[in-house]
Formats: structure tokens, sequence, C-alpha cells
């Protein structure tokens, strides 16, 4: 497949096979479509051969080229399946698009620092699993790694100990760079409620800006309703992408989090 990608890359051989799934045609016929020499068509056709696009069949002193349709054919669902993909997929542009639109509305409006200090988010979810459940997964390292960043980053370490004056921490990467993030707990009562600030930090550990985390896991029909309040402040110039991505951030990283407790809920067969 990957030879045929490439075969198809040049738009002379492109417009070759284009000329060849009419009727096969000769090399003299297809230089002068092309308007390049005989060597020169010779030579896209190897290529096309090699690639199992076309085959040639010798007819006295000629020779005849034709296409080859099962490769095409091949070629073509390998397109299609990839289209299919990019469409399902569509939510993870939406993304990028919401997020490159924050970074512009907020780009406009920091002009100074505390530009955005006040500034509050609520998020909830639903999930399939009890309170005490629910309050591992963001108490237990080992659980909090395995929800607590957007798709594509990697977690390096990650705490948040539930008692008063705990530590909070949350470093992260990804192809870019590396991220850090620290705070303390402000009130923890297991398993219902868990208070804590997060500052995030630039590479000298200076505050970006710091959230104020407000959880709250309540007994539901469905298992537990988690409301997460977010209250922002220290906001500095250079925060902008950082609080441009809160909302969208923050949606993956819960839906992540209910991702997660289903599979660990889910019967094993």
């Amino acid at each position: 497949m990957d030879r045929i990608a490439s075969s198809l890359g040049d738009a002379t051989r492109w417009r070759i096979v284009e000329l060849l799934v009419e009727r096969p045609r000769s090399v003299g016929e297809l230089s002068e479509l092309t308007g390049l020499r005989q060597p020169q068509t010779t030579k896209h056709l190897q290529n096309l051969g090699r690639a199992g696009l076309v085959s040639a069949t010798p007819l006295g002193q000629r020779r005849i080229y034709t296409a080859e349709p099962a490769a095409l054919a091949a070629f073509g669902d390998r397109l299609l399946a990839l289209a299919a993909a990019a469409r399902a997929n569509e939510g993870e542009r939406d993304v990028i698009a919401r997020y490159q639109a924050a970074i512009e509305a907020d780009t406009a409006a920091a002009q100074q620092d505390q530009w955005a200090d006040g500034r509050a988010f609520s998020f909830g979810r639903d999930l399939a699993a009890p309170p005490d459940a629910v309050w591992r997964h963001w108490t237990d390292a080992r659980l909090l790694a395995s929800w607590w960043v957007p798709p594509s980053m990697t977690v390096t370490d990650c705490a948040i100990e539930p008692v008063e004056g705990g530590r909070v921490v949350l470093d992260y990467r990804d192809a870019e760079g590396h991220y850090r993030s620290k705070g303390v707990v402000r009130a923890a009562e297991a398993p219902g409620r868990l208070v804590f600030d997060l500052s995030v930090l630039d590479a000298e550990g200076a505050v970006f800006f710091t959230g104020h985390y407000d959880l709250t896991l309540a007994d539901s029909p469905q298992g537990t309703n988690l409301r997460l309040e977010l209250t922002i402040t220290e906001t500095t110039v250079a925060a902008v992408p950082f609080i441009a991505g809160i909302a969208t951030g923050w949606g993956q990283v819960l839906d992540n989090l209910a991702r997660t407790i289903d599979d660990a809920t889910r019967p094993t067969t």
C-alpha cells in the first residue's frame, strides 16, 4: 500500500493511470498525451508496474500497458477506511477548533496580570460506581494517574493526599514539553468532599495561575453524582493557553475518569 501511495503521489503518474483506466495504451500514445518523451514515460510506467498499478503486454514490436483495477480498488478501500475514521473522530477536530477560539478570545482579554481572576467553571458527571470507589480514583496515586490528563499526554507524577495540608502535584509531559503543577489540600471529608488548590507553574517554578477546586461526590441512582467547581486566581498574561484550555481539558479528563470507572466495574467473562 505504501508503494502504491508513493507511486500515485506523482502528478504525471496519476495522469498516466487516468489515461490507462480508460483503455490500454502504448508508450508512444501515452507520451503524446502527457507531453513527455518516451524514455520518461517508460520510467513512470516501470514505477507504476512495480507498485502493481499497471501491467504490460507485448504485442509484436509494441508494449501495451493496462491499468490493474485490483490494486486501485485496494487503495480506494484504504482511502475510504481513512475517510470513515476521520468522520468518526470529528469530535477531536472540534476540540482543537474550540481551543483555538478560546485562545483567541482570551488573548484579546489578557492585557494585564489578574485578568481572569475570579473566573469560575463547573463540571459534573454521573458515574457508575459508589462514592467510595470514585474517591479512591481521586486519592490513590496509581488510579489518579490512569485518568488525570487529556489524551496524548503522560503523567510523570501525581498525588492528592486526602488530609488537610496534604500535597497536591500533577506533572505530565507530551511530545512538546514537560508541565508542572503543585498545591495543597484545604479540606478532605472521605468519601464526599475534597477541596484543594493547584498552581500551574512555569519552568522556573513561577505561578501561571492557581485553581481552587471544590469536589463533591454524592450518592445517586447511577452510583455517584460528581460535581467539580473551579475558581481561578493569580492569573498572569502568560497563562492564556492554560486558561483557554480549562473547559475542554477538564471535559476530556472527566470523560477519562468515567471510562476508567466503567472499565473497572464492567463484569469480566
